[in-house]
């Protein structure tokens, strides 16, 4: 009698990716028929997509049934994608990859071998980023730097959502239910038994990339705040150090005045300093704001996403509470 094979789902989180979906169907279908030793799912999340992306899903899925599509009601983003994604897949190991193809899916076998080994979560680092501009790579690295200063917790360089995870990963990050994601950040802290493969990125196998500038700044942003309350313990001791400043200059002014009885006003001295002073506790009311912010966003408790179909079939109001 034959053993039952392991389900592997692919998750694949798509926005605006009409130009690369058949490059992608090629070469997963070339990696799903070379390993036989395994059933292989691939879930591909239409993210709101304004171009054909979900006519392609759809074509796909009627070509090849081992491709599944769920269209999100509207464009959520990535995080949100992929936490949709989670809560649909089937596998007893899930691989998130995204479609742009760089991220090669050749280096699925070798993660499922390091997770057939006892491994819970096989994350993909990069030796190098193809593609990407100096400035870019710069100020990845020095983020990963500033937050992992901020936080207790070992934050994965150099790393994206390309990775295994085992059963027991998916579900613990499905409990987690922050409306505000970042995953990257999640990766580390449910912990289990991770393991490191190195691989060359490549660039986009076609179209242009989805993220900007002021989507990276939102997302580093949720990294830091989601991760630590530092910036509001940083801003309180600042403050401190600010106010015992102010208070012996203070007492300076007053010894002075007394002995010299010379009292010297200046107007440009004063606005320089109620100028900073201002411009510091407003840096320090932003700080305060953001986690506000999260707070209010996190006590709603609204539903994370809603589905307009999983797959040929339309989601009934039920199945949309996620």
């Amino acid at each position: 009698m034959e053993e039952n094979k392991k389900l592997v789902t692919i998750l694949v989180p798509a926005y605006n990716e009409q130009e690369v979906l058949h490059l992608l169907y090629e070469r997963l279908v070339k990696l799903m028929d070379s390993n036989s030793k395994y059933d292989f799912e691939v879930l591909l999340v239409n993210d709101g997509s304004k171009d054909n992306t979900l006519q392609i899903m759809q074509e796909l899925r009627e070509k090849d049934k081992r491709f599944c599509y769920l269209n999100l009601s509207r464009n959520y983003g990535k995080e949100t994608a992929m936490i949709a994604g989670l809560d649909y897949c089937k596998g007893d190991a899930v691989v998130i990859i995204d479609a742009d193809l760089q991220d090669p899916p050749e280096l699925i076998p070798e993660m499922i071998k390091y997770w057939e080994e006892g491994y819970d979560d096989v994350y993909a680092k990069r030796k190098s980023r193809e593609g990407e501009t100096w400035l870019k790579k710069f100020t990845s690295k020095m983020y990963y730097k500033v937050l992992q200063s901020f936080t207790r917790i070992e934050i994965q360089k150099d790393t994206g959502d390309f990775r295994l995870l085992d059963r027991r990963c998916v579900e613990a990050l499905k409990a987690i239910r922050e409306s505000q994601r970042y995953t990257k950040g999640l990766f580390s802290w449910i912990g289990y038994n991770k393991k490191e493969i190195l691989y060359d990125r490549d660039p986009r196998a076609a179209g242009q990339t989805k993220w900007n500038y002021a989507k990276l700044i939102d997302l580093s942003i949720d990294g830091i705040t989601s991760f630590t309350t530092s910036p509001l313990r940083w801003s309180a001791i600042f403050g401190i150090l600010v106010s015992i400043i102010g208070f012996i200059y203070m007492i300076y002014i007053i010894i002075k005045t007394i002995v010299t009885g010379v009292d010297v006003p200046g107007y440009a001295s004063l606005m320089v300093v109620t100028l900073f002073l201002g411009g510091i506790q407003l840096i320090f009311l932003g700080v305060i704001g953001e986690y506000l912010g999260r707070a209010f966003n996190e006590g709603k408790h609204r539903p994370l996403y809603f589905i307009d179909r999983y797959n040929e079939e339309k989601e009934t109001n039920e199945n949309l509470n996620k």
